[in-house]
């Protein structure tokens, strides 16, 4: 490329192809944080349920993947600079001025530090997307389950209404000849009225209990 200098060293021409495998690693944030954006909508989402587990799945494989690429560049580039740094000291503990290569050296660690910010940077985005996924299936579930539980609730207050009801209408469905109201003109509207005093009754009692609060 026009304008740029080649390396001079094999460890130049290394650093230089790193580089350029992370710069293509911090290109993919932008649409990888747009999918899992979509993604946790679609988790939180009450009109439909969630379908894509495989693609969902399939990111955080990838994203582990690229935790323990970057650990591992991260591992071997800190050996290296070690490596550099003990050249250094022990060409200045022999009191020899340093020579040429030595300044090279230090051009070297110069890339290979922001090559490391850089590989820290992929790092800390891949763990933040993971824990984000992780966030959002944890609030999927706990949301499911809320809504599960609201469900469990209406229905329970359904069948403890009725109970009583289904009684009252047991007792009144018996074949015996002598029941009261059975032949009186209104007993229809009284048992009607029993069974509406009995429900008002039983709200009265979870009102006061403070059962039915949000």
């Amino acid at each position: 490329i026009h304008g740029v200098r080649p390396p001079t060293r094999p460890e130049d021409l290394m650093l230089r192809l790193l580089n350029a495998m992370v710069d293509r690693y911090l290109e993919l944030r932008s649409p990888l944080t747009r999918q899992l954006d979509r993604w946790q909508r679609a988790l939180l989402s009450a009109r439909r349920s969630f379908s894509s587990w495989e693609g969902l799945l399939d990111a955080r494989i990838q994203l582990r993947r690229l935790e323990h690429l970057s650990e591992e560049q991260r591992d071997a580039l800190q050996e290296f600079r070690d490596s550099l740094l003990d050249n250094r000291y022990s060409s200045e503990e022999d009191g020899a001025t340093l020579p040429s290569p030595a300044s090279r050296d230090e051009v070297l660690l110069v890339r290979l530090t922001d090559l490391m910010e850089h590989i820290q940077r992929v790092l800390a985005h891949a763990r933040r997307l993971e824990d984000s996924i992780e966030s959002a299936v944890q609030i999927h579930f706990s949301a499911v389950a809320h809504r599960t539980n609201r469900t469990m609730r209406t229905l329970t207050i359904l069948t403890a209404l009725f109970m009583p009801l289904t009684l009252i209408t047991g007792i009144f469905g018996m074949n015996f000849d002598r029941m009261p109201w059975l032949h009186a003109p209104d007993g229809f509207w009284w048992s009607i009225g029993l069974m509406g005093g009995v429900v008002a009754a039983i709200g009265a009692l979870w009102a006061l209990g403070r059962w039915l609060d949000r």
